[in-house]
């Protein structure tokens, strides 16, 4: 319990620190105050998204820099409306320095597809911008260290919406222990944005059988996308 309360502690620390902003805190979720400026001044010295990778490409803070081939900073629309966010790159995402390439990728194309959107539509990027050895979780410190990089992106492309693609990405961002099956089915607030869960495209890879919810998950963000931009839902 210990070392949970020290991990909070940090990852809200840090947070404050990528925003300048005062959290707050209910049980089980962190939710942004109201009445905090807007997300651009997360990193108001870069001018794009491409400065910004620039910026931080040769990133050794924590000893993933040693280990990576590339690293994978994300990739899509700079100014999409959908952030999907995964937990770290694999093997395939290492090699080419691009998020979601793999079979997960694929899978992730083609349910993108199924919404009727492309990666030329939204934004994808990960918790880590480097690849964990052996694709394991993420640690603590990682994250940690990370995540202000993946608040950043999110502050400059000031998306509407996102999508925490997994467990582990949804608790990181959300800093909270609430299993991804009661995070799942509904928006959560998140700084002003509607925030939603579903499975990683790998886990339904492994586990066929959740690719039914996974459908409901999308079909919920496709038809609040529309109702949001004012058309006719497109599934």
């Amino acid at each position: 319990m210990a070392g949970r309360t020290e991990h909070v502690s940090r990852i809200l620390e840090l947070t404050r620190r990528a925003f300048g902003q005062r959290l707050e805190q209910e049980p089980g979720l962190t939710l942004f105050d109201a009445e905090i400026p807007p997300l651009q001044s997360a990193a108001p010295k870069y001018p794009d998204l491409e400065s910004f990778h620039l910026a931080i490409r040769e990133c050794h803070k924590c000893p993933l820099g040693k280990t990576r081939t590339k690293f994978v900073f994300g990739v899509g629309n700079p100014r999409a409306d959908i952030v999907f966010v995964g937990e770290a790159p694999g093997r395939d995402e290492d090699l080419q320095g691009e998020p979601f390439v793999g079979r997960a990728g694929q899978l992730l194309d083609k349910i993108l597809a199924a919404i009727k959107f492309s990666r030329e539509d939204i934004y994808i990027a990960n918790i880590l911008k480097c690849r964990p050895p052996g694709n394991r979780d993420p640690l603590p410190e990682e994250a940690e260290l990370c995540l202000p990089y993946l608040l950043q992106q999110i502050g400059m492309i000031q998306p509407k919406f996102i999508c925490c693609l997994g467990r582990i990405a949804a608790q990181i961002l959300l800093d909270t222990k609430t299993p991804l099956g009661k995070l799942r089915g509904k928006f959560i607030d998140y700084h002003g944005m509607k925030l939603i869960v579903t499975y990683h495209p790998a886990a339904l890879l492994r586990f066929p059988s959740y690719k039914a919810d996974t459908w409901e998950d999308m079909k919920m963000l496709r038809r609040e996308y529309d109702r949001m931009k004012g058309r006719p839902p497109v599934v």
